[in-house]
């Protein structure tokens, strides 16, 4: 299927409705209610291949392991990502996990933001470990875990993307 001239037209005057509507600026817009990201949680079908692949190929420390209080077995388990923020995993021994699908209303990818000064070196990592990755737009790496799940480094500030203040 492809998007027709009308049907960009149409979606432009959609993302200029929901703009008008609900978009504020900075000083005119409340104190989120949040704090932060507290965790994101994957699915791991290896705990000690994940922990390898996100400790030593992308250097983000394994802050803990524990129970996971929903699954007799089941481990939790959790990586720093900076700024007090996580990156966990559940992993199900017993059960026929599916391989990670990218689905409507499901995941797509987690963008995590790093240092520029870190971005080459991280993605010389990926090149080292085999990992296929791609380069967009000079500040994103795009790659899969070895789980599937779509992930992109990105070496824009927190609250920028690709020059554009987003926060």
């Amino acid at each position: 299927m492809s998007t027709t001239e009308s049907d960009l037209t149409a979606i432009e005057a959609t993302r200029a409705r929901i703009r008008e509507t609900h978009l504020r600026a900075s000083d005119e817009r409340p104190e989120s209610s949040a704090r932060g990201l507290h965790h994101t949680a994957l699915v791991s079908s290896d705990v000690e291949r994940t922990v390898r692949f996100y400790q030593e190929v992308l250097e983000f420390p394994l802050t803990e392991l524990i129970d996971n209080r929903d699954y007799p077995g089941s481990s939790h388990f959790f990586f720093d990502i900076g700024h007090g923020n996580l990156l966990a995993f559940f992993d199900f021994p017993g059960l026929d996990v599916a391989p990670y699908a990218e689905v409507l209303g499901g995941l797509h990818h987690v963008a995590i933001s790093v240092d520029p000064d870190r971005w080459e070196h991280l993605a010389a990592n990926l090149t080292a470990a085999g990992v296929p990755h791609e380069v967009h737009s000079g500040v994103s790496i795009y790659f899969r875990d070895p789980d599937g799940a779509r992930l992109e480094l990105i070496a824009d500030p927190l609250g920028e993307m690709y020059g554009e203040h987003v926060l």
